[in-house]
């Protein structure tokens, strides 16, 4: 078989460019703050409520994929942008797409944390 280029420095570029796709959705994208700020709230939450290792594997996985969407819901917007900034309907429909599973994690990752803190809240007030 052929080798595909596969080379450690391609692999680091790779991640270099991760890198700067993380620094342009923190540095650009006002929603990722808002993700990222209830992410260090709930961290804090976890760590005064000495959670179970379980739970944080919840918690960390609810983070990631409300991140993740953000993510693809910003490379979307980006590219849909990039196309035309006319009115285009499949552009729109795929925005709204993205949008839509920001949500879903969004929503998602507010039940995780209600089903890993409320027992602990209830406790504290109990």
């Amino acid at each position: 078989m052929k080798n595909n280029g596969f080379t450690f420095r391609r692999r680091i570029a790779g991640f270099k460019y991760a890198f700067q796709g993380l620094k342009r959705l923190f540095t650009h994208e006002a929603n990722s703050w808002i993700h990222a700020f209830a992410a260090v709230c709930v961290v804090v939450a976890g760590f005064l409520f000495r959670i179970a290792a379980w739970e944080w594997v919840a918690v960390v996985a609810a983070i990631g994929f409300v991140l993740a969407a953000e993510a693809f819901n910003s490379a979307i917007e980006r590219l849909g942008d990039a196309i035309t900034e006319q009115p285009n309907n499949y552009i729109k429909h795929a925005k709204d797409l993205a949008a839509a599973a920001v949500l879903i994690a969004a929503i998602t990752a507010a039940v995780i944390g209600l089903l890993v803190f409320l027992p602990k809240l209830i406790d504290c007030i109990s």
